[in-house]
């Protein structure tokens, strides 16, 4: 689940991380803060800057308009309902402060970067010693001395690092606390008169724990937080009856497109990994497709069914990422499981199994005995598309 801005930045705010002086608008009004103002539309997604969902409001007038425009208007695929107003902040220096989780460590992990306000990734690639990263245990959280360790490799010093390294801990506090699968702030701000402040702040939270966190869980049923251009199609909305069959793990969320390469993919950003290659070989997806968590056999059995019954689908392809909390032998069992139902022959329908992790020698076995085609874990993500686009076009 991903957390609007206004409501990401309650959760730093309520553990002591400084904001702009703000207000949430859901018409146009009086607004309480001194001008300027930034306005920001407030949909579940990034890049809104760029879509032109943040304008500067320099009076009460421009301010109106602007609200009304935003509220009227669709930023990339979402109409928002509601808008932050914030006060300008007077900024000196500006850095990028994220903790996610890295899957193949099998630890959280801090990224900080001494440039804030741009795609870390862009960054990490053209400058990489502007970005500096660290594990920490899930258990203990990351130590006030592994904070500073981290701010010091950036060259900084003195009462800088000592109020970046507080940032970082809390940032890494609220990760932990609210089973987020990322919490960003970007940009986090060095003001004139030496404070630092959040500016933006994007959250997402683990689904499955959101029995756990019981105030996210109602946002997200709450109506009315924005509005989605896409409804929910029928074929999308069978597949979250089948995640629905029980509770373990994930086999279910799924987007519909107009391909016909059928996907069963997992492992955090590797899903978007996987499909975005499939796409760059050539492969046209049927779907996007989220598993992972352990799913039960029946669960993986019923969602490859649902997606091999796609008129126009003959073949499907299962990628993900080094998996530690998921079965490789259930996920097997599933997915040959629901071709045989449907009368087809796995050797010729699944084109590529990639799926390295726990129990991933008994899964192999089962895979081999139906002449399941396999890649092991020396196979990269991006070789495996190239295999399933070559073998769903012969």
């Amino acid at each position: 689940m991903r957390l609007l801005e206004f409501e990401a930045k309650a959760i730093l705010g309520r553990h002591g991380i400084t904001l702009p002086p703000s207000e949430t608008l859901n018409s146009p009004g009086p607004i309480s803060l001194d001008f300027p103002v930034m306005l920001k539309v407030q949909i579940p997604l990034g890049g809104r800057g760029k879509a032109g969902g943040v304008l500067r409001a320099d009076d009460q007038a421009q301010a109106d308009e602007i609200v009304v425009h935003m509220l009227n208007t669709s930023i990339r695929g979402y109409t928002p309902t509601s808008i932050l107003a914030e006060g300008l902040a007077d900024i000196e220096k500006e850095y990028f402060l994220a903790v996610t989780y890295d899957t193949v460590a099998k630890l959280p992990l801090v990224i900080f970067a001494s440039e804030g306000g741009v795609d870390v990734e862009e960054l990490a690639s053209e400058r990489p010693e502007k970005v500096h990263k660290r594990h920490f245990s899930a258990r203990w959280g990351l130590l006030a001395h592994q904070a500073r360790e981290l701010i010091s490799q950036a060259g900084i010093s003195g009462k800088l690092l000592l109020g970046l390294a507080g940032v970082v801990t809390t940032l890494a506090e609220v990760f932990l606390r609210y089973d987020c699968t990322i919490v960003e702030i970007n940009p986090l701000v060095l003001t004139k008169s030496g404070g630092l402040v959040a500016l933006d702040c994007h959250a997402d939270i683990e689904d499955d724990a959101l029995f756990r966190q019981k105030e996210f869980a109602e946002l997200e049923n709450q109506a009315g937080r924005f509005v989605s251009e896409k409804a929910q199609s029928e074929f999308e909305r069978k597949a979250a009856e089948i995640d629905n069959l029980d509770h373990r793990g994930v086999a279910g969320r799924v987007i519909e497109f107009d391909g016909d390469l059928g996907l069963i993919i997992g492992g955090g950003g590797a899903s978007l990994t996987a499909f975005d290659a499939v796409q760059q070989h050539g492969g046209k997806p049927a779907n996007y497709c989220e598993i992972g968590g352990n799913p039960s056999v029946k669960k993986v059995a019923e969602l490859t069914k649902h997606i091999l019954s796609k008129p126009g689908v003959s073949k499907i392809s299962v990628i993900t990422n080094v998996v530690s909390n998921t079965r490789v032998d259930l996920i097997a069992r599933g997915v040959i499981k629901g071709v045989l139902a449907l009368g087809l022959d796995p050797a010729r329908t699944i084109a590529v199994f990639r799926v390295p992790g726990a129990w991933e020698e008994e899964g192999f076995k089962i895979l081999k005995k139906y002449g399941v085609p396999y890649s092991e874990r020396g196979v990269s993500i991006d070789e495996a598309a190239a295999i399933a686009v070559g073998r769903a076009a012969a």
